[in-house]
């Protein structure tokens, strides 16, 4: 494929810039960029826009017309957000296998929009504001 001759500076150089076309070629064409980029071809543009500028975007569901909050991730990234844009639940479901997130974005996507009910029903419950810590804490001396 390409020869290279272990001494001089030339070489190294030539090494150092194969090496770094590699890199940028991974960079962009690596698992995660692709899923992203697929996600966002799937998005609506007020998603996109939404997801440009927040890392997540808004989902309505399909049988009931809920908003739900998807953010970048693979676990526990959707949240149920009421009228004011507040979370109210938050709701955890993923695909069987490992995925890259935008993937996982997207599924989650398609499965509100298509089978609101259906996803709800395999979904785990979990509350989407951080535990409150005591106001205090004590020193044991």
């Amino acid at each position: 494929m390409f020869l290279f001759r272990r001494n001089g500076v030339a070489s190294g150089a030539r090494l150092h810039a194969v090496r770094s076309l590699y890199s940028t070629f991974i960079e962009q064409n690596g698992p995660e960029t692709r899923a992203r980029r697929l996600l966002r071809d799937w998005l609506s543009p007020e998603q996109r826009a939404q997801f440009d500028t927040n890392n997540y975007f808004d989902v309505t569901g399909s049988h009931t017309g809920r908003r739900y909050r998807v953010h970048y991730g693979t676990m526990s990234n959707v949240v149920e957000v009421d009228a004011d844009g507040q979370p109210a639940i938050g709701w955890c479901f993923v695909p069987e296998r490992a995925l890259a997130p935008g993937d996982v974005m997207l599924a989650q996507k398609i499965a509100l929009e298509t089978d609101e009910a259906g996803v709800l029903a395999l979904a785990h419950r979990f509350s989407p504001r951080p535990p409150s810590l005591p106001r205090a804490v004590r020193r044991a001396y």
